[in-house]
């Protein structure tokens, strides 16, 4: 169910605005976008693991706060973000 620190550095490392950026929006949105991923997969399995659907509705909200918060300061870089990750809207 979580990301594996290599999938991470991965993850940080494709998305990074510079060298030894893990704060910026792009870099949190891409690491909650991979454990909604590895989620959505688990329930494929485990339908009715209701504590872990709580645990992803709460990333999914936490996404969503930070993509409305890229959003507002700069529509360029929310769009390109959505448009690399593939995130619907």
């Amino acid at each position: 169910m979580s990301i594996t620190a290599e999938r991470k550095a991965e993850v940080i490392k494709s998305n990074a605005t510079k060298s030894g950026d893990t704060g910026s929006p792009e870099v949190q949105v891409a690491i909650l976008t991979e454990r909604i991923t590895n989620l959505t997969e688990h329930f494929k399995s485990h339908v009715k693991d209701n504590h872990s659907r709580r645990g992803l509705l709460k990333l999914v909200s936490q996404r969503r706060q930070l993509l409305d918060y890229l959003r507002r300061t700069d529509e360029k870089r929310y769009k390109g973000l959505i448009e690399k990750l593939g995130i619907r809207r």
